[in-house]
């Protein structure tokens, strides 16, 4: 494994994580605490420190999963969550933005991650109009200051650019040291404005969605379907056979022979060295292992 600066913090991250949207059950699989333990074990032994979840992977479900299998080695893993949402069902979510609201999320985090305090705590996809609020902001700043809060970081979402690159803008003046974005081969967008920017204010970058959903994991041909517990189900027809003709393509013009489209996915994204760490999710051991293997893979 190898490990990055991540920005002006102190935190040095292996430059693959875990990601753990799935363990919430929206990515078509429920997972046990033994299944979610094991799966963070093999991270620990590939070298793997950097765990992202949040409180709407279920309710708080991720939470309590990571927070189960890590309790005996809290020390030795970098805990990242996000506020901002409460979930309600299968891909919904209420909105939950006031300092009162965050602050009684963070409890809520701690509690179901059984832990005393959280590395990153990242404000998780909200628009502008929640964004500019001085008394969220200032409270998460009492938080830290508490030592609840290490370090506070922004997720910004990939559908409104503009309002994802304003934030990113505003970032070091609200105390935030790091940005998460989707980041991918088939989503460049963050190169135009939002990376520049991470890199002005060396604030450290968590590329989430490597793989573009699964479609560049080398695992799916145009045509496949999803089951309609799969967070895929959102995207169109035309959409996911739009991203896997496009997989395809670059798998034969790209992809160097006997290399994983996984792992070479992964390792091109961090051939920008502005990225601090890739956090793929992965349903199984074996997918923790490859993805790991990614940091061996140096591309020109």
């Amino acid at each position: 494994m190898k490990y990055r600066r991540l920005g002006k913090t102190d935190l040095q991250v292996s430059v693959v994580g875990v990601g753990t949207w799935q363990f919430g059950g929206e990515w078509g699989q429920n997972f046990s605490e033994s299944e979610a333990s094991d799966i963070l074990s093999a991270a620990k032994d590939e070298g793997i420190n950097l765990i992202d979840t949040a409180e709407c992977y279920g309710d708080h479900l991720s939470e309590e999963l990571v927070g189960a299998a890590i309790e005996k080695e809290r020390d030795r893993w970098i805990v990242a969550t996000k506020f901002g949402h409460r979930y309600t069902g299968f891909l919904k979510r209420d909105q939950l933005w006031t300092a009162a609201d965050v602050q009684k999320q963070l409890e809520d985090s701690l509690r179901a991650l059984r832990t005393d305090h959280v590395d990153l705590y990242q404000f998780h996809s909200g628009g502008r109009e929640v964004f500019d609020n001085e008394e969220l902001w200032s409270m998460l700043a009492q938080q830290v200051q508490a030592g609840k809060i290490r370090h506070l970081g922004i997720s910004v979402g990939h559908k409104d650019m503009e309002a994802s690159e304003y934030q990113t803008e505003r970032a070091s003046d609200l105390g935030a040291e790091t940005i998460q974005v989707v980041y991918n081969r088939l989503d460049l967008r963050p190169e135009e404005k939002i990376l520049p920017d991470c890199r002005a204010q060396d604030l450290g970058v968590l590329a989430r969605v490597p793989l573009a959903s699964g479609y560049l994991s080398g695992k799916y041909k145009p045509g496949a379907s999803f089951g309609s517990s799969d967070y895929r189900t959102v995207h169109s027809r035309e959409e996911i056979d739009t991203a896997l003709k496009e997989a395809q393509r670059i798998r034969r013009e790209e992809v160097p022979e006997g290399i994983p489209m996984a792992a070479w996915a992964l390792a091109w994204c961090l051939k920008n060295q502005t990225v601090s760490c890739v956090i793929p999710g992965c349903k199984s051991v074996k997918q923790v292992r490859d993805n790991a293997a990614a940091a061996d893979l140096e591309l020109e």
